[in-house]
């Protein structure tokens, strides 16, 4: 069986670091918008958004360790693409296709000054638990 999480590159554009993953997850379309582009979602695999207007130019916040990054939806095709940019954590955009045979194929990319990677491997995990209907109503562990 092959990893659902393909780590993919990392590279450099002038001051800022992308990182790219593809990820093949067992649910339809649908379903892992729900996990990616609303506030329950988000709560479960990634940080509380509050506030969350699903729109593009609407505002976002993501709960992280010390209070609350803010920023702005980027980017917003339903059920195709959400993409948020968020002050001192960067862009993070999802490229949702159907995935082939079945299941939806999640292009991911974070565009950050910090070349550090937050943990999305983790983060990742916490989502396919998710989707595959083995995750909780508990809010993801912000500790890793």
């Amino acid at each position: 069986m092959t990893d659902p999480i393909e780590e993919g590159t990392a590279e450099h554009r002038g001051d800022m670091h992308v990182r790219h993953y593809v990820l093949h997850l067992p649910r339809p379309v649908e379903e892992v918008w729900r996990a990616l582009a609303t506030a329950a979602g988000l709560r479960q695999w990634l940080a509380a958004a509050e506030p969350f207007e699903p729109r593009l130019g609407g505002a976002v916040g993501l709960r992280v360790p010390g209070g609350t990054a803010r920023g702005r939806i980027t980017a917003w095709d339903v059920e195709r693409v959400a993409e948020y940019t968020v002050e001192g954590r960067g862009r993070i955009r999802f490229h949702l296709e159907p995935g082939r045979p079945q299941g939806t194929t999640v292009r991911f990319t974070h565009e950050s000054g910090d070349d550090r990677d937050p943990g999305w491997r983790q983060r990742f995990e916490r989502l396919l638990a998710q989707v595959a209907g083995d995750g909780t109503d508990r809010p993801p562990d912000h500790r890793r």
